[in-house]
């Protein structure tokens, strides 16, 4: 039997089939051979040389996914020239200009947070044990220290804002139009004021008008799929 020569390209394709698939059928409702079918001949035992099951594939998956936006959080957080309200905005900058827009409006048109259990709890415990503890809390006690963050409670603040970044105002776990994110992007910058953050939209128009684009080309694509079945 021939070796692949490029299996980084093969690891590649098999995680976003299987990201889709996760996001569009649900976790649960997605199996091995789901993710066979769609991908172009590969077999079941290529797939099961790089991945020994469906939960490995996702942790990959996600790993994947989450991979640069980790790394630019570190590098805002052992920044040593921003104060911790500079910091906390370039992370909101990233959120907003970075490509997860752009990933999850491929998806938000198929989105649902009940067929997407599994997704929605790793979601909630990476909150819970990376993003909070290790980028966003130290940033904001930073913040408390240097006067650019006023709040007495820095974990909770910190929870609050990354959970309703993630579960809330983004378009990962529910079906989000242009206009409902932008209602949702302004009242979180607003409900973080209020908060003792202060957040610049700065970027918004843009970022927004990037999703608007590839989730209408999306939308129509599963129009013309309903239609079609």
């Amino acid at each position: 039997m021939a070796r692949n020569k490029h299996p980084e390209e093969t690891v590649a394709k098999i995680l976003d089939v299987a990201l889709e698939l996760f996001f569009t059928k649900g976790y649960d409702n997605t199996s091995i051979q789901d993710i066979i079918d769609q991908l172009g001949g590969l077999t079941k035992g290529a797939v099961y040389h790089h991945f020994k099951s469906k939960d490995e594939i996702l942790s990959a998956a996600l790993d994947r996914e989450n991979e640069t936006l980790y790394r630019e959080l570190k590098r805002i957080r052992d920044d040593g020239e921003m104060t911790g309200g500079q910091k906390l905005q370039a992370l909101f900058e990233t959120s907003i200009n970075g490509p997860q827009l752009e990933i999850w409006s491929t998806i938000a048109p198929a989105t649902d947070p009940v067929k997407n259990s599994r997704l929605l709890g790793l979601q909630y415990q990476a909150v819970l044990e990376e993003t909070v503890p290790f980028y966003v809390q130290p940033i904001i006690e930073q913040g408390v220290r240097d006067g650019s963050i006023v709040t007495d409670h820095p974990k909770e603040l910190s929870e609050v804002l990354v959970f309703l970044a993630n579960l809330w105002a983004g378009p990962m776990f529910r079906k989000s139009t242009p206009e409902d994110l932008k209602g949702r992007i302004a009242f979180y910058v607003d409900l973080a004021r209020s908060l003792g953050v202060e957040l610049a939209d700065s970027g918004m128009s843009e970022a927004l008008e990037r999703y608007r684009s590839t989730f209408e080309s999306r939308t129509d694509l599963f129009d013309d799929e309903e239609e079609a079945s």
